[in-house]
């Protein structure tokens, strides 16, 4: 590896963390990049997920105003993607990638319908709190996570939106924490069955790193309804990408 590449995992991983944190689909930055500079898709799909562990603990950590009070249920939702994650990671090593290929679009794009129909959050009286709907779209979104992950946190914080009246800032805190979940959960997996390139996966997670910090400092300054269309634009994008590639 070359300084010149070497600098650009790191960047590339900067950039991701930063996406992930306010957003989500920080692997279309990085994962790209990898394949780009000769490794097999697997062994960068691999990679990417384990550097951008640190990353997503970094976002979490910059969103902890957020998730005050919200730790119960981080946990119960944390069941479901741990789950799911495990068993993305499994489909990852042993399906082709083609079996999602069609599927991914569609369900970035599903995500995106439900961001721009769900109505605001209630002001009074009693919200929406569906627990059990909740778990269910962590686990099948930990999945997709742990297979592939582009696009995950705009995912999950479509289903958190449908779940739960909350602002939309709280739920991008808990967004944060299952989507670390799903990356540490297979990364771990991943690190005990795959080939793992430990040169480009810490450069991206010293660059994830630095660039959620970044990402949690001014994402989270965003007023509700530019994150909601932030989220709507950059889901519809990530889906156009896939589609064309």
């Amino acid at each position: 590896m070359t300084g010149l590449e070497a600098l650009a995992i790191t960047g590339a991983g900067a950039v991701a963390g930063g996406v992930n944190t306010v957003v989500g689909s920080g692997s279309l930055v990085t994962f790209p990049a990898l394949v780009a500079l000769g490794y097999p898709a697997v062994t960068a799909n691999v990679s990417n997920t384990v550097g951008l562990v640190p990353g997503s603990i970094s976002g979490a950590i910059g969103y902890r105003r957020e998730l005050r009070g919200q730790w119960r249920r981080c946990a119960l939702l944390g069941m479901g993607t741990a789950t799911g994650a495990i068993a993305g990671g499994v489909l990852l090593l042993e399906l082709p990638s083609s079996v999602f290929d069609a599927v991914v679009p569609i369900l970035i794009l599903l995500a995106c319908a439900l961001m721009a129909l769900r109505p605001a959050p209630r002001v009074e009286g009693p919200g929406r709190n569906h627990v059990g709907f909740g778990i269910l779209g962590a686990g099948l979104t930990g999945v997709y996570g742990g297979y592939f992950g582009a696009a995950q946190g705009i995912i999950l914080l479509s289903v958190l939106r449908l779940c739960f009246d909350d602002a939309l800032q709280r739920l991008n805190g808990v967004k944060n924490v299952l989507a670390g979940l799903a990356n540490g959960v297979a990364a771990v997996y991943f690190i005990a069955v795959a080939d793992v390139a430990w040169g480009a996966a810490l450069l991206i997670a010293a660059g994830s790193i630095a660039g959620a910090q970044l990402g949690a400092r001014y994402g989270r300054r965003l007023p509700q309804e530019i994150l909601r269309r932030v989220v709507i634009t950059a889901g519809v994008t990530v889906a156009i990408i896939l589609i064309a590639t």
